[in-house]
């Protein structure tokens, strides 16, 4: 009987398992898988499971002080080099064997993906994986343009090949449950909203004292209001259309400055039309901040937007509502049931003007009725929700796993 089950009977519905987390992106990176796998450890620990993550190590990691955070050897990755790939060693695979899983959680379909799945198969443990990231919105870093549809068919038959090989596949919207039945996943699938820390960020929780540090610490003038985004600054996150709307916003209302906190390998190239627009002066790109410190940044923000199309959820969006910031955002439909257009957030168009007028009623007094309430839209994707339903996932999985 596996240790979870007889535990259960000492603990009553509370199921205590065994857990490996396996991801290519963890604490301290800040993205939206880092962070959830995070959120996930820390609650799955709170709740007296045993988990275990591996993952590269990263700038950073070596700072960390806990014994079952495990950091494997790494080098950057050539097509990403704000990324690391891992080198998993046979002393790696050996410690996460001899753990003796319950179940292993995949959050990754490369390195450490596989690396979780070689330890699943040799101990006979379920596997669970979530589909964080829809990679066929990605393949332009590696084809840079040449035989780009090519690569994309490839990146989608893979994505099919690598879900069908779990017990269970979680994903955080319905959009990317859809474009996994398209490729022609079979495996079972549940879909479960990341979840995170909501009174974290809680504007209560920020002082003016503090919230007025932070913006002289990006540059925010007295009397200046915030236009945000936080997040990694690339290609697929369309910042430049962002950028190329603010001119005119920022024409329409002068006193907004628009502030990026983050890093990545559009931020030269964001800069360069910041410059060539004439709004330069007008623009703070922050480079990145401490993940534990990241609600500090969102409190001192106005207007949160985002013109993303290659989310599969965007936790950037709820982090900003439940930070009392009205979010503004390029329709998509992984914002269905996170942002009600006039409500919870303010949703555009795909076209510039579009995005323009979107902005200018954000900050206008619709934005400010819709930031006076926004915190209690995000209520709903609290860290407690997310883990339940990950649990529920985790006893699924193990039981149709007995059924070998």
């Amino acid at each position: 009987m596996p240790l979870w089950r007889i535990q259960s009977e000492y603990r009553g519905s509370t199921l205590t398992m065994k857990i490996g987390l396996f991801s290519d992106t963890f604490y301290p990176e800040i993205n939206g898988v880092a962070t959830s796998c995070l959120t996930l450890a820390q609650e799955l620990t709170r709740r007296g499971h045993e988990v275990h993550v591996f993952a590269p190590k990263c700038k950073g990691s070596e700072k960390i002080q806990n014994a079952n955070y495990h950091y494997l050897p790494s080098a950057p990755f050539i097509a990403l080099k704000d990324r690391n790939v891992a080198f998993p060693t046979l002393f790696a695979r050996w410690e996460a064997e001899k753990m003796d899983f319950d179940v292993v959680h995949t959050h990754s379909e490369f390195v450490m993906g596989h690396f979780g799945l070689h330890v699943a198969k040799s101990i006979g443990c379920a596997v669970v994986h979530t589909y964080h990231t829809a990679w066929e919105d990605y393949t332009y870093y590696l084809t840079h343009g040449v035989g780009d549809e090519a690569v994309r068919k490839i990146t989608r038959r893979y994505s099919q090949w690598w879900c069908n090989r779990v017990d269970r596949v979680i994903t955080p919207t319905g959009k990317t449950l859809d474009l996994l039945r398209k490729y022609g996943v079979e495996a079972p699938i549940d879909i479960i909203p990341s979840g995170m820390d909501i009174e974290r960020f809680a504007p209560e929780k920020h002082s003016e004292q503090e919230r007025q540090r932070i913006r002289q610490e990006c540059g925010v003038k007295p009397g200046e209001r915030v236009l945000l985004n936080i997040g990694r600054i690339a290609k697929e996150k369309n910042l430049e259309q962002v950028m190329r709307v603010f001119p005119k916003l920022h024409e329409a209302c002068p006193d907004v400055r628009f502030v990026i906190v983050g890093e990545g390998p559009m931020k030269e190239e964001l800069m360069l039309m910041a410059r060539e627009a004439g709004v330069e002066e007008a623009v703070t790109l922050t480079g990145p901040k401490p993940w534990e410190h990241i609600d500090q940044y969102y409190a001192m923000g106005d207007v949160f937007c985002s013109a993303s199309h290659s989310e599969t959820q965007g936790l950037t969006y709820v982090e900003a509502m439940a930070s009392g910031l009205c979010v503004c955002a390029v329709d998509d439909p992984c914002l269905n049931g996170v942002v009600q257009n006039g409500v919870s957030g303010i949703l555009s168009g795909e076209d510039d003007e579009a995005l323009l007028a979107a902005l200018i009623r954000a900050f206008g007094r619709e934005g400010r009725e819709i930031a006076a309430h926004a915190a209690e839209y995000a209520k709903p994707f609290s860290t407690e929700g997310f883990v339940t339903k990950v649990e529920k996932c985790y006893e699924k999985a193990v039981d149709e796993r007995k059924k070998y």
